[in-house]
């Protein structure tokens, strides 16, 4: 039986359940407990069901329809690598249909397993959200190509950028100035198996200051109360309040960076003369604070990501390929 005969009412009756569970554990898979949701899943791969388009969708068959996932409400970089998704995208006819996720620090379970079965989108781009194995399994068994950004999976195509190296050039470049304390400040997470950008970012300043040779070398941790520029901003004046401090710290990405540099200036602190202050990505509010940052190619890596799953979407039986991007380090007056 092909899977255009297999009806919804089919995969309910050999799982048990009714109908609503079945569209709920294919459409809302985090709204049924995972054994239901298991059982459905295996009944309606081995019937060889998968969720049909419907009518009114794809009437409109010559154009194409994209679903891109990222936390872009917690991360502006997602909102201009989206900016290069759509630049690639829009001549070619292809609708982009745009989820937002939650970041993966503020979940327990941060992997993304629970992924909705569509029938309705042609390819999926996934940003800043690590893949399970559930969620593997669930693309390869009904999911359309997709392409992971930010995020490694050896089993799908995938853009990342070289964070721990990030952090090593930021680390070297302010041992160079004589930096022999420094601080890293970062939004609160969750602690889990899966390795953020941010802890990505710290690893490559340990690898420095190992690599350092001093005989005190250290980071301390500065952990925010959230993701935003007035949690930087109240961690900087507590900072300031202290007899002994660090005398440069590295912030997780540049809102934080800015936010930080704003606390020092408000307590009277010197930038770079008491603390040296480096952030990540380098877009316009770098420039305007004169921070010194590494920079992301975030609309670049849209567009490459993009590019990858239109040549996935006509060609699908490719091997997954893997693009690491390359940071470069610019140096500003913060530092």
């Amino acid at each position: 039986m092909g899977r255009r005969d297999v009806t919804i009412y089919q995969v309910a009756q050999a799982a048990g359940v009714s109908i609503s569970t079945v569209s709920l554990a294919l459409n809302h898979p985090d709204r049924v407990s995972p054994k239901t949701r298991d059982r459905i899943i295996t009944v309606a791969g081995e019937l060889g069901y998968r969720p049909g388009t419907t009518v009114s969708g794809r009437a409109r068959s010559r154009s194409s329809r994209i679903a891109v996932l990222a936390p872009f409400s917690s991360y502006a970089s997602y909102r201009t690598r989206l900016v290069g998704i759509l630049e690639t995208f829009g001549p070619h006819d292809i609708e982009v249909v745009v989820h937002d996720t939650p970041p993966a620090t503020e979940s327990a379970s941060p992997l993304l397993e629970t992924l909705p079965v569509r029938g309705d989108v042609d390819g999926l781009l996934i940003m800043g959200v690590p893949l399970g194995q559930e969620g593997a399994d669930r693309l390869h068994r009904w999911g359309p190509p997709t392409v992971l950004v930010d995020a490694v999976n050896a089993e799908f195509t995938s853009v990342t950028f070289d964070d721990e190296q990030a952090g090593y050039l930021l680390a070297t470049h302010l041992l160079g100035r004589g930096h022999r304390r420094l601080a890293y400040l970062h939004e609160p997470y969750r602690p889990t198996d899966f390795t953020s950008a941010g802890l990505l970012r710290l690893n490559g300043v340990a690898r420095a200051l190992r690599e350092a040779g001093s005989s005190e070398p250290g980071i301390e941790d500065l952990v925010l109360a959230g993701n935003d520029v007035p949690s930087a901003q109240a961690c900087a004046a507590e900072f300031a309040r202290r007899a002994e401090r660090p005398t440069a710290v590295i912030a997780h990405h540049d809102l934080l960076a800015a936010g930080f540099l704003s606390g020092l200036r408000t307590a009277g602190i010197k930038t770079p003369d008491e603390v040296a202050v480096a952030g990540f990505d380098d877009g316009p509010l770098a420039e305007a604070f004169g921070l010194t940052t590494v920079r992301q190619q975030f609309a670049e890596s849209g567009r490459h990501a993009a590019e990858l799953l239109r040549s996935l979407i006509e060609t699908p039986q490719q091997s997954p390929l893997r693009t690491l991007l390359v940071p470069r380090l610019v140096v500003r007056e913060t530092t």
